[in-house]
């Protein structure tokens, strides 16, 4: 095979060879992966010029037969769908393959789909936010059976309080995740309401989820522990340069790990030492860019990121196809740490929820954690109000009737 990886390709995919090599290369992957892939795509190409088919016959189905044929012939690897789709996209990309065509929906999905839509353009929801109502959606609609005739207009209040509490007493389900539920479930009888599909709104219907606000305490990290997660990156490799900065910037900046995920190269002004944060409900703001956060992500730019790289993304995966690290990814980063610090599993808001306290313990007001962290509203806030332990036993008062 040519060093090129276009020699060995015949038939109708010969011309594309070479683009796929080089688009392969652009997303990280490996010489060697690549060549692989290029090799695929030549038995491919052969098989397509032995069965009379052109281009515009490559699609899944076609792909099919073709991975049938291979595994007949002996062949123990590269013979699953995922090997043959980043050949697909890519000759989708190019606009000489077929597009994998989307079963029709059925009248629950669209209903679903236009769901999200309201959720997107009315209500302005986070991504995340509009993922989990749609799951919610899902689940209420096959949970009262609704049919292909979609007779809404029949759910009661029997059915949807029902729901509400099978859905919270499933084992396992956390407090935070039964919430979701009620607000989803809410969520979706308004939409049903307004498209008058319901003559009647059924949210008094929905059981609320016990929930004591600002009952609990903010779970933060301390310095020691910051400092074992900061010690466990291993700074000489690309990997540990990425995972220090973005414990970093959780740590000092206090940003959600979307927001980490989230930013974009074009966002950091080195000029004036500014960094931009996308957060919820589309929400642009500066924030101040401290000494150590930029030394840590230039860092991770110049000796860890790797070169080349067709992504605008501060911090991207480093295994291909590589891309925007997500915010799973940034979790997993902050996991990882504290798995290799020996530490108990610690999340990423964790460490947003250090930055609000070392504000407070500065001597900084709840306003400026606020300020800080990006709430819109002060009552948000005020669970920071509790985590100086020992500023508040200076103010507490003792129980009546009991001895000092």
């Amino acid at each position: 095979m040519s060093r090129s990886g276009r020699g060995h390709v015949t038939g109708p995919l010969a011309f594309y060879a070479e683009g796929f090599r080089e688009d392969l290369m652009g997303r990280g992957y490996t010489w060697g992966s690549a060549a692989r892939q290029v090799h695929l795509m030549a038995h491919l190409s052969r098989w397509l010029d032995s069965c009379g088919l052109e281009l515009s016959d490559v699609t899944p189905e076609a792909l099919e037969r073709f991975l049938d044929v291979r595994r007949g012939e002996g062949y123990a690897r590269w013979v699953g769908r995922r090997a043959t789709a980043p050949l697909l996209d890519y000759l989708i990309g190019q606009g000489v393959a077929a597009p994998v065509r989307s079963p029709i929906p059925s009248p629950v999905e669209r209903l679903v789909q236009r769901y999200k839509r309201y959720l997107i353009r009315e209500r302005g929801l986070a991504a995340a936010s509009i993922r989990s109502y749609v799951r919610v959606a899902h689940r209420f609609l096959a949970d009262v059976s609704i049919g292909e005739d979609l007779q809404i207009g029949d759910i009661g209040a029997a059915a949807v309080a029902g729901f509400v509490r099978r859905e919270c007493g499933r084992r396992g389900q956390s407090p935070a995740a039964a919430k979701v539920t009620v607000t989803g479930t809410r969520s979706l009888l308004r939409f049903l309401y307004a498209e008058n599909l319901m003559s009647r709104l059924l949210t008094g219907a929905v059981p609320s989820v016990a929930s004591w606000q600002l009952a609990a305490l903010s779970k933060a990290i301390n310095a020691t522990e910051l400092a074992c997660l900061l010690k466990s990156c291993d700074r000489r490799s690309g990997r540990g340069r990425r995972d220090f900065a973005v414990l970093t910037v959780l740590a000092r900046l206090g940003l959600r790990a979307g927001e980490v995920a989230a930013l974009q190269l074009a966002d950091i002004d080195w000029r004036q030492g500014q960094i931009m944060v996308r957060g919820k409900g589309g929400r642009q703001e500066w924030l101040p860019l401290p000494v150590d956060v930029g030394e840590a992500v230039v860092g991770w730019l110049l000796r860890g990121r790797p070169a080349g790289i067709a992504c605008a993304a501060v911090f991207v995966r480093l295994r291909a196809p590589q891309g925007s690290l997500s915010s799973n990814g940034v979790s997993a980063v902050v996991r990882r740490a504290s798995r290799r610090a020996g530490l108990h599993p610690i999340g990423a808001h964790r460490l947003r929820h250090m930055a609000a306290t070392d504000v407070l313990r500065a001597g900084g007001t709840l306003a400026e954690v606020g300020q800080l962290l990006r709430h819109s509203r002060l009552q948000t806030t005020a669970v920071y109000a509790k985590v100086d332990a020992l500023a508040l036993s200076a103010v507490a008062q003792p129980w009546p009737g009991a001895r000092p």
